[in-house]
Formats: C-alpha cells, structure tokens, sequence
C-alpha cells in the first residue's frame, strides 16, 4: 500500500543552503562586481549568510575578492567576482562533417575550440565512439596541464536522447538504440565528473541563453543545422524537454507529401528541404558528380561566394529554402509564442540570403498578427552545441554544489 502524506514536511538545512548558495553565485555571475551588501539586499538573504556563503565560495575559489571601490556611499567594499580558475567544463559536439570540443571556465570564457574533421554518419557507433573518447583525453589533458579540474563533460547528438543519455534514435547518423554516456564513461574509464549526453538543438538553446545576443531570454528557440534540423526551445526561462526528453525535433515536420525523400524514411521533412544536404544537392548539382558529400564546408563557402555575386540559380534557391524555413518557424511560434527564434549552424551562415524570404513567409503564415511579437535572426554563437554542452556541464556547480578537488 501507498501511503500519500500531504502536510508540510520539515525543510532539509543542507538543502537550503545549498539553494542559497546557488543563489549567491548566480548573482555574482549576473551583477558583477558586487559586494556582499550588494548580493544581501538583491537577493533578500541576509548579511551574515551571505558573508558565511561568500567565504566558501572564495575558499572553493569560485570567487575571488577584486579589491575596494569608492564610489559608493559610506565605507569602501570589497568587490567580488567569479573565479573559478581551477575549473573547467567540456562539451562536445557530433556535426555533419566534424567533432567539436570546447572547454570554458566558470566565467563562460573559453579556454579550448578544437574541430576534427568526421563524418559520423558513414561509419559506425563504436568508431564515432572511440573519436569522441579521444578527442575527450586530450580536451582533458590540455585544461589538465593548465592546473584545470575538469566539473563535467556534455556531449551535443543530432537525435533524439533519453533521461539516460542514450540514444534510441539518430536517423541522420544511422544510429538506434546507442547508449551513449555509459559507453563514453566507460571509454574514459569511469571518470570523477559527471559525463551526460543531449541534444545538439538542447544544448544550443543552453548557449544562446547564456552566451548569445538574448542572453537570459526567457522565451527563446534555437534552430541548429547540420544534416538534419532541431529545435532547442527556452519557454519560460526553462529548457522544454518533453515528458520522455524527445521535445524540438521539428527537422521532421512534414511541409511537403511530395518533396525530396527524408533519412527518416518520409517525403518532404523541414530537415530534407533545408537540412545541409539538401541546401547543398539544392544550390550545387555538381556537388556529388564524384560521390556523396563528406565535406560541407568547402560547399557551404561555395554557396556563400555565388550569392554574394547575386549567382540567380543560387539566390532564387536561397529564396525557395528561405521560404519553407518560414513555414517551419511559423509552427513553431502558432505553438510556442517565443520572443525570438534563432538561426544557427549553416542556416546562420546563410541568413543573409535566407532571411528576407523566411520574415515575410513567418509574417503571412503565423496565426497572430506580426507573428505574436517573435524576432527571425541569425545566432551570433559559433559551435553553439558544444558550448552550450560545456555550459550545461557547469549544472551541478552552479545548483550550489561545490566540485570536489
């Protein structure tokens, strides 16, 4: 028998201050400098939590003391902001034709950006594996060298990702049913911090509110490109995960019964009207007269060079392209209602051409007049993924719980 019991129960102190500590270095990331009377009066703790809270902290050196300033009213205060110069955290992130590793430190400041050129999705889980595992060993040994913990380690997967970090479907790298993190785990021989595994589209959306031009949005997607398109999505100041963690996956939308064929096995998906492929196949006919695409930078640069000579194939094909992106981000804000829906990856790349088309197509297709207030613009973010990979590998710190050395 279950029993259901609905008084209140006693609060856990640890927890609370925990919660508070949480709170204390959340502000010293928004508001500094700041002081300890600062922190106080903004967050409603009181002066001597706060003092016993920052004084961990400083001992944890996830902050540091930066001096007095004047310029205030009464005694001179010492000023605070984030340290964290003994940490760092990893993200990591499989593209359409590359890995991606990026290390930041606590500040979001970027220690490491390496590319390694891969195409996932001609060879098998294990040897994507065994790649990522690798890249992994030397983004640790590098901040290792520097004197560097690594917090933890996220790894961004164009797919869909479960509570677990497996994977049960990727269908633009061929993959079902990968377990991912535990493999990872296992490869980097059960390491000290946590190694967790999410969308690519998640973790960009993780990115742009945190590092991009919306910082601290509450109401925002990220569109990321690549093979297929996903749909990181901020409602309320909070990633959506969905009730199984499967929520964004809009690359298979269907806007045309009798369009190009999808890796998912139907016709006419976002993904397979303005996926990296298809733009390519779409803009570039010579492009696989040698064999399929493995390479999509030097395709993209291509692209981007005819239409800035106003090539008309090409710029009447980024019109096509821009206007069935503006049917897909019309679903999304008729769902949704987000201030700003962001572009990223090759679709950023693009956006110049791509816009125009995408803004007025929104405009006549979205239900609310002027599309219920929401912006279409690029991202401003590079490797957007893998950053927001390393951003979310931060959580646990950031909750209030100090890394362990």
């Amino acid at each position: 028998m279950i029993s259901i019991h609905n008084e209140p129960q006693p609060t856990d102190l640890g927890d609370v201050r925990v919660a508070n500590r949480a709170v204390v270095l959340r502000h010293v990331r928004r508001h500094a400098p700041c002081s300890r009377a600062d922190i106080a009066a903004r967050t409603g703790l009181n002066k001597a939590t706060v003092s016993s809270l920052v004084g961990e902290l400083i001992d944890q050196r996830l902050i540091r003391e930066t001096g007095l300033t004047e310029n205030r009213v009464g005694r001179p205060a010492t000023m605070l902001m984030l340290d964290g110069a003994p940490y760092a955290a990893l993200g990591l992130q499989i593209g359409a034709d590359e890995l991606v590793a990026v290390a930041i430190d606590l500040a979001g400041n970027r220690l490491l950006t390496w590319r390694r050129a891969f195409t996932a999705g001609t060879v098998s889980p294990a040897e994507t594996l065994r790649a990522l595992a690798a890249l992994a060993r030397r983004a640790i040994g590098r901040v290792g060298a520097q004197g560097r913990t690594v917090l933890g380690l996220t790894v961004g997967v164009p797919g869909l990702v479960d509570p677990t970090g497996a994977v049960p479907l990727a269908t633009a790298l061929g993959w079902r049913d990968v377990s991912l993190a535990a493999e990872l785990r296992a490869a980097l021989r059960e390491p000290d911090f946590a190694v967790g595994v999410d969308t690519v589209a998640n973790l960009a959306a993780l990115a742009e509110q945190r590092h991009g031009g919306y910082a601290d949005g509450a109401d925002l997607v990220h569109l990321t490109g690549g093979t297929t398109i996903g749909a990181g999505v901020i409602a309320d100041g909070r990633l959506l995960r969905g009730g199984r963690g499967f929520a964004g996956q809009i690359g298979h939308l269907c806007l045309d019964p009798s369009g190009p064929a999808c890796d998912c096995g139907t016709r006419g998906c976002l993904s397979a009207l303005v996926g990296l492929p298809a733009v390519v196949r779409r803009l570039l006919p010579d492009a696989e007269a040698d064999g399929p695409v493995t390479d999509y930078l030097p395709e993209l640069a291509r692209i981007v060079t005819l239409a800035r000579r106003d090539d008309p194939a090409v710029r009447a094909g980024l019109t096509e392209i821009g206007r069935h992106l503006g049917q897909g981000v019309a679903v999304l804000v008729d769902l949704l209602n987000p201030e700003v829906v962001l572009l990223g990856d090759h679709l950023g790349t693009l956006a110049p051409w791509l816009l125009p088309a995408a803004r007025s197509t929104l405009a006549a297709r979205a239900h609310a007049p002027g599309a219920g207030g929401c912006q279409l613009a690029a991202s401003t973010l590079d490797t957007a993924a893998a950053l927001g990979g390393a951003t979310a590998a931060l959580a646990t710190v950031e909750a209030g719980r100090p890394p362990t050395r």
